[in-house]
Order: structure tokens, then sequence, then C-alpha cells
């Protein structure tokens, strides 16, 4: 059991940590060139979209790199549970429209988000080693 809940913690802070880089380098690339994003799946659009984009991937890898050090690994979870609201809300919940191969990505990326929110549940209990 310690091994499956060490590899799902691994997968939880690997997929957000990408994730969070991600959202980081499309809301920085977007500002520099001074283009407008369009993801029908978020609630925000325009500049706002933007600023939540840059500020969430910001705080999503503060998150992910203060889990793995074994701080405030509950506020973790609730990014990860957070994420995959957004993504089920955006992608299933709303009238937002799949081509074949855009409706197969999403299913992956709601699947390892529902996967590194176990990971993320499962690595909020465990005890952080002290070191004097």
């Amino acid at each position: 059991m310690a091994a499956v809940r060490f590899i799902l913690s691994v997968f939880s802070f690997l997929f957000h940590g990408l994730l969070a880089l991600f959202l980081t380098a499309l809301a920085c690339l977007a500002l520099a060139w001074g283009t407008t994003l369009h993801l029908e799946m978020l609630p925000w659009t325009g500049s706002t979209l933007e600023y939540v984009l840059l500020f969430g991937g910001l705080c999503g890898l503060a998150l992910v790199i203060l889990a793995v050090l074994g701080k405030l690994r509950p506020l973790f979870f609730v990014w990860t549970l957070a994420v995959l609201v957004l993504m089920v809300k955006g992608y299933v919940l709303s009238g937002y429209h799949f081509d074949p191969a855009s409706a197969k990505t999403a299913g992956y990326l709601m699947l390892g988000a529902f996967v590194a929110l176990i990971g993320g549940w499962l690595q909020m209990f465990r005890r952080s080693e002290r070191r004097f």
C-alpha cells in the first residue's frame, strides 16, 4: 500500500507541477505578445483569463513545491480538487463542443486530474520526517 500511495503522490505532484508550468507559460506568452486567449472551457475571457491563468499557475507551482516539502498539504489537495472541478465543469457541464481528437484529450486530462486528486488526498495525511 505504501508503494501505491507514493506513486500516486508523485504522479499528483508531477501532473499539477506540469499543469501549473503550462498555465504560467501560456499566460506569460499571451501577455508578452498582446494576444487574447480564447479558452471556451473556462469561465473567464479576455485579459481576466490571462491574469487568472498567470496567478493560478504561479499559485499552483508554489503549492506543489510546498507540498513536496511537506508544508500546506491540505491546501494542495484543495488545488487538485479545484482543477478537477473546473475541468469537469468546463468540458462536461458547459456547452463546450468537441471534435473527436479533443474529446479524447479532454478525457485523458480529466482522468489524470482524477488520479492526481487521489494522490493529493493520500499525500495530505503522510507524515513528514523531521530532521534535527
